[in-house]
């Protein structure tokens, strides 16, 4: 961070590994509020938290527009209500996530079986 506690635009691409289109278009959809001194923007502690919740929310599968109205609830109504909110939105990215577990986890199998299943053809022609 520079001396007054802030990032340049290029800093804050390079320390959460986006692209300046992808860090233009969080600030479109009001995800990020930067400082603005005539074209240069800069990011403060506000705005670098927020990215990282942004960015853990992508990991978890959470849309940007849900993260975006959980972010909101913050502002309008305090800590409560948006602990409230993620708790929802956690417990069904959680059935989400473990059903695609469960359904990559049967197509492993599937896999494994048909190799194997190959594996036995190849045997019995030599």
């Amino acid at each position: 961070m520079t001396d007054t506690n802030r990032l340049s635009f290029k800093e804050m691409c390079a320390r959460f590994d986006v692209t300046p289109r992808t860090l233009r278009y969080y600030e479109y959809i009001e995800l990020l509020s930067p400082e603005k001194e005539g074209r240069a923007r800069f990011y403060g502690p506000r705005e670098l938290a927020r990215m990282t919740l942004i960015l853990r929310g992508r990991r978890f599968g959470f849309s940007l527009e849900e993260i975006r109205q959980w972010l909101l609830i913050y502002r309008q109504q305090g800590s409560r209500p948006q602990y409230e909110t993620f708790l929802g939105l956690a417990d069904r990215q959680l059935g989400a996530l473990e059903q695609q577990r469960a359904e990559l986890d049967a197509t492993i199998e599937d896999l494994r079986a048909l190799r194997a299943t190959t594996v036995d053809a190849l045997a019995k022609l030599d």
